[in-house]
């Protein structure tokens, strides 16, 4: 993303946990980057991206926010630590809230900004894992509702879930995972291929792009989906109807009357 973004003469600032990948990732990526070091999940951080930014490019254009750990190995909640579920939140949503609340009231200030953070198709449940699954969900909702905030503002604000080879989905741990989650009819055989064979990132890349310039100008609120040559969205649908009665002259639904309603539907 911060490649072709370059490429493109917009000005970045490349933030990650390990230093010497922050160092390398603005060496790549050349002109004018800046690497600025740390985890932006701590609010310091969030706060020292934003200020390098104002103070190398006057202004907060756009906020791109992908980043994330994987679950420990086997991680399920049977045996998934308290510490281990708070890192994995920490990681996966504590970093967009942060940056979100340091970036947020600059764009508000100037009239516009641009803000796209990374889910994970695992918010569905269908990989398994505990604070992953959970931390993107997250994401998801803070990103809508600071989508619906600041739209008057001039802000917009979406999600995108990529499908894409990182070291997240690579190895013979990973390929061991899906394997087992395909095993127990978690993934189907589409979604078992596509996991394994996932195109390189440069593929995701674009999207995250546009949703930061002016040609996404009207585009907000929106879950969208960045794998390989596949684009898609994720509709918002409302709840389905499965009964209803009125509380003004009808008792509360019994236990007995919802089995008859939900009992043939209980499964996810």
């Amino acid at each position: 993303m911060a490649e072709l973004l370059a490429a493109d003469g917009v000005g970045v600032v490349i933030n990650g946990r390990d230093d010497e990948a922050v160092s390398s990732a603005v060496a790549r990526v050349g002109g004018s980057a800046i690497g600025l070091p740390g985890s932006p999940a701590d609010p310091k951080i969030a706060d020292a991206l934003v200020a390098t930014c104002l103070s190398e490019f006057d202004s907060v254009d756009a906020l791109i926010n992908c980043a994330g750990i994987a679950e420990p190995a086997g991680s399920s909640i049977l045996n998934v630590t308290s510490g281990q579920f708070h890192d994995l939140l920490d990681a996966h949503l504590g970093t967009v809230f942060e940056t979100c609340r340091a970036a947020a009231p600059e764009m508000v200030a100037r009239g516009g900004g641009a803000i796209v953070n990374t889910s994970s198709f695992a918010f569905l449940g269908d990989y398994g894992g505990t604070g992953y699954p959970a931390g993107k969900g997250a994401v998801n909702s803070l990103t809508l509702a600071i989508a619906a905030e600041l739209k008057s503002a001039g802000v917009r604000a979406n999600v995108v879930c990529p499908g894409a080879k990182t070291r997240l989905s690579e190895g013979p741990e990973y390929e061991a995972q899906i394997a087992d989650l395909h095993r127990r009819g978690l993934l189907d055989e589409v979604s078992t291929r596509g996991a394994l064979d996932a195109a390189p990132p440069e593929y995701a890349a674009p999207l995250y792009a546009y949703l930061a310039s002016d040609l996404a100008k009207h585009v907000t609120g929106q879950i969208l989906v960045a794998a390989g040559g596949f684009v898609g969205r994720f509709d918002r649908r409302p709840p389905s109807v499965l009964a209803y009665r009125d509380h003004h002259d009808a008792p509360p639904w019994s236990p007995a009357e919802l089995d008859g309603v939900l009992g043939n539907r209980g499964e996810a």
